[in-house]
């Protein structure tokens, strides 16, 4: 038999033992491709908000956090923010959020129906690039029409609707004119319709959620934000889409931290587990280890041979989580559409590769020891071994 099958079929001649080693490094790196899969969608996410052509300053009431469904600005302050120092335009938008069970009806079926929780934005659709939508496949609703609306894909997706398809939002029928993709989750996951159309369903008449700003070229976003601030004291706060993004990310390296410190952690366990596996399985060939050494085999050959068991194992392991963790991460998604249109996950070559890495450290941590006892094994003892 060669030293290659040796190395291949040698681990699993006690199919138990390797079992629940397989098992604990697995579940180290199912963790570590699951959250890096998440995390790493979420970031993608995340950077779309930076997108050239969206707003870089959000503007909301003083002391408020701007996502209230209601309107707490004057729309005025649409206009007026424009004579600021580095502004170059500007828009005034309104959230609510469709809190009922209302049917979704399309052209072609009835029925259906969607939960609270559906965001509508009420914008003009002259400011849609400031919200981060340079395009959509249809058409845009016009700043007049009163039962139009484009609707973001993966909200389609969930509604399962396409352009023409009718909506019923605040007890009102609209038309799906367009559908938009931004890359951004939250918008994406939302329904946008005309300012004013929004204003009159929600009686908020000459009032705005919050307002985005685009400033000019080559200006200072935080010093335009600064500017904002000063202009407007005790009226105005603002926020950039930078430190917003920055906020995200901060949190977002916190779960990368634990997901880390879960790969030390694996490789703790593994190594434990591999070492047990790998020690024992050397006690019970002592004999056969005496063989081979008695017929030619030199220590570097048998340390390689053990150390290599101890890798195949730790491979497979990894070949077995990451499987699992896809597959976990992509079942999810789609038996909670909750979770999945808030997140895409990422298939970065890096994610495997950390996993995959940890898998080999551990094989090597976790067989260093017995390989080098069994090299280090007498030919003479080793026969005589019972």
């Amino acid at each position: 038999m060669s030293f290659l099958s040796l190395v291949v079929k040698n681990p699993f001649r006690n199919k138990t033992r390797s079992a629940l080693a397989i098992t604990g490094i697995a579940i180290g790196i199912i963790v570590i491709v699951a959250l890096g899969m998440v995390t790493g969608g979420l970031k993608n996410s995340t950077q779309s908000t930076l997108k050239a052509g969206s707003a870089e300053v959000t503007v909301v009431q003083a002391g408020s956090n701007g996502m209230g469904s209601s309107g707490s600005l004057n729309e005025s302050y649409v206009t007026s923010l424009l004579n600021v120092s580095g502004v170059k335009s500007t828009a005034g938008i309104l959230r609510a959020t469709n809190t009922s069970t209302e049917s979704v009806s399309s052209n072609t079926s009835q029925g259906g129906g969607f939960g609270g929780g559906l965001t509508i934005t009420g914008i003009d659709s002259n400011m849609l690039s400031l919200e981060g939508i340079d395009s959509v496949n249809g058409t845009l609703f016009t700043n007049t029409s009163t039962d139009q609306v484009i609707i973001g894909k993966t909200e389609a997706q969930s509604l399962n609707k396409t352009v023409g398809d009718t909506v019923n939002l605040l007890g009102q029928n609209f038309t799906i004119t367009g559908i938009f993709e931004t890359g951004n989750f939250m918008t994406d996951n939302g329904i946008l319709m005309p300012l004013s159309t929004l204003q009159n369903l929600t009686n908020n008449n000459g009032k705005v959620s919050n307002i985005l700003v685009k400033v000019t070229d080559n200006a200072n976003v935080t010093s335009v934000s600064n500017s904002i601030t000063s202009a407007y004291p005790n009226e105005l706060s603002t926020t950039t889409a930078a430190s917003s993004a920055d906020r995200i990310n901060q949190g977002l390296s916190f779960i990368d931290t634990a997901s880390w410190a879960i790969s030390l952690l694996a490789i703790f366990i593994g190594a434990v587990g591999v070492i047990n596996t790998m020690v024992m399985t050397v006690y019970e060939r002592t004999r056969e280890i005496g063989v081979l050494k008695a017929v030619g085999w030199k220590d570097s050959r048998i340390l390689g041979m053990i150390l290599g068991e101890s890798i195949v194992l730790t491979l497979l392991a990894f070949v077995i989580g990451s499987i699992i963790a896809v597959v976990g991460v992509e079942v999810l998604l789609t038996i909670v559409p909750s979770v999945g249109s808030v997140i895409t996950p990422s298939f970065s070559i890096d994610i495997f590769l950390r996993a995959f890495g940890v898998a080999v450290i551990v094989g090597v941590i976790g067989g260093l020891y017995p390989a080098y006892r069994a090299s280090r094994l007498s030919p003479t003892e080793a026969l005589r071994y019972e």
